[in-house]
């Protein structure tokens, strides 16, 4: 645990420190839970939303994207459910005033019971190597399946008490588990009440004549209330998806761990009508797809999990998340709902407006169900941060701390380097940068010796070091340093944008 503490700061001092997130407001000491992308932060952000965005609209020919705004008839939120029933159960300790979300208590001491089998399991293997059998040892031995077993009472009753909005039985059953506060150690518990997230504003010239909106909470009612529109509009058939990138708000009332739980964040969703019937179906292949997108940024297999919802929400019949192993453990990065045909027919219902699809083949309309995927881009920036960030003892006996973010990602693609600030060297270099600055984001730097800008850009994750020296003067080529392995080679100026191309394409990381 202190391990992931440790790495945790010094995730959140890095991102500082190159220029990626700041706390929003800093110089009148921050606003809580609020954060603000750097130079390269959004750098790295933007080149997030466009890996997702092309995945998805580019390379189906059935998904077609949609920016709705933010402000929405309150009655949007009404036939949604959340004005009713958007809440958290919150808990204080009497003895730290702090508060927590009820449920997450449960779910963290769940999984620190986890993760002893998961040290178990390691260890085992460790002793058995080739002749360790996981799943016999899982089926087998006495202390994983007491620990088992107290996660499964744990998730019965956890899923009870949420089902029944059981709020003393929640109460109870932190003080069954004997949950003490992080901060006072103590199990000195209030009630748990329940708190609505959404954030109220208003919309109109005078208090008097204003009307009472919400900041949305996310952003699939966009698309909800669009569906006609874009169906008619595009010609569209079932099955075919509306996608959409868009900042929400949340009134968290306990935001923690860094950007992974915010008051304003932004999502990445897309909604995928189809026929009734078939929707599970379409929920198995588009949980192989985020798979295959999530894979395909080799951030390490192991780092993901499947979670399957044991309470589904009231919209769904199917829910599962994608887990990811921040460093503080594994928590939700991206879900996949299939949410029946709830939200529709709520919206017909309240606005008396028909959302339908008409089936010509067969003569006839229904209202379509959705499978939907929902990223958060905040999560998946952090997901992506705090697995690339690396330190690494070198042959030589040295250190380097180096960000190793995929490639197609990185904020800048690779920085030019004269190795003299004399000799007409940076003449060179900087007519590169003007060549490639077309295709490519690429910095110059000219400052300290090569080795300390080596360094200096495999901290910012600049994935290409290109080193213009003497010899490029006479041969046209240039030294091109790999940041991953440190390989150098000698490559051509006039081949330079192929063998970034070649790098840093789309179809080179998507296929």
């Amino acid at each position: 645990m202190a391990k992931q503490q440790d790495k945790f700061k010094q995730v959140i001092a890095h991102a500082k420190e190159y220029g990626y997130i700041f706390s929003s407001s800093e110089i009148y000491d921050g606003l809580s839970a609020v954060y603000d992308y750097g130079q390269n932060g959004v750098e790295l952000k933007n080149n997030i939303k466009e890996y997702w965005w092309k995945s998805m609209t580019q390379m189906h020919q059935n998904i077609v994207g949609l920016d709705a705004a933010i402000l929405m008839h309150p009655k949007t939120w009404k036939a949604s459910g959340h004005v009713d029933a958007f809440n958290d159960p919150l808990i204080d300790n009497k003895d730290s005033k702090k508060r927590y979300r009820a449920d997450v208590l449960v779910e963290d001491f769940r999984e620190k019971i986890n993760e002893k089998i998961n040290k178990d399991i390691v260890k085992a293997k460790k002793r058995f190597k080739d002749a360790f059998d996981e799943e016999q040892y899982r089926a087998t031995n006495p202390n994983v399946l007491r620990r088992q077993k107290q996660i499964d009472d744990i998730t019965l009753r956890l899923t009870e008490v949420q089902n029944d909005n059981d709020l003393e039985g929640f109460r109870q059953l932190i003080i069954d588990l004997d949950i003490k506060c992080p901060v006072s150690g103590t199990a000195n518990w209030t009630d748990v009440k329940q708190f609505n997230l959404m954030f109220a504003t208003k919309l109109g010239a005078s208090a008097e004549s204003a009307t009472d909106l919400y900041l949305r909470p996310e952003t699939a009612q966009g698309i909800f209330v669009n569906f006609a529109n874009v169906q008619k509009t595009g010609r569209l058939k079932i099955p075919f998806g509306i996608a959409q990138i868009g900042k929400a708000f949340r009134n968290e009332i306990v935001a923690r761990q860094f950007i992974f739980r915010q008051r304003e964040f932004e999502q990445m969703e897309m909604q995928f009508f189809v026929k009734p019937g078939e929707e599970l179906e379409w929920f198995d292949y588009w949980k192989t797809q985020r798979q295959h997108w999530h894979n395909s940024l080799g951030l390490g297999e192991d780092n993901y999990r499947f979670h399957d919802h044991e309470k589904l929400a009231h919209y769904a019949n199917a829910a599962t998340d994608i887990e990811f192993n921040f460093p503080f453990g594994f928590k939700e990065l991206e879900g996949i709902h299939s949410r029946t045909d709830f939200d529709l027919k709520a919206h017909e219902e309240l606005s008396g407006k028909k959302l339908q699809f008409f089936d010509h083949e067969k003569g006839e309309s229904y209202v379509p169900y959705v499978i939907e995927t929902s990223i958060g881009v905040d999560r998946m920036f952090l997901a992506v941060f705090s697995s690339a960030l690396t330190d690494e003892t070198l042959k030589d006996g040295s250190t380097r701390t180096v960000l190793k973010l995929p490639s197609v990602l990185a904020p800048y693609k690779a920085a030019v380097l004269p190795l003299l600030k004399r000799d007409g060297l940076p003449e060179i270099a900087q007519q590169i940068v003007e060549d490639l600055k077309w295709d490519f984001k690429v910095i110059y730097d000219e400052k300290d010796a090569v080795g300390r800008r080596y360094r200096r850009q495999d901290a910012a994750g600049t994935p290409f070091c290109i080193t213009v020296d003497h010899d490029t003067k006479e041969d046209k080529s240039v030294t091109i340093r790999y940041r991953d392995t440190m390989e150098q080679k000698r490559v051509p100026i006039s081949e330079l944008k192929s063998v970034l191309d070649q790098e840093l394409s789309y179809k080179t990381w998507l296929k």
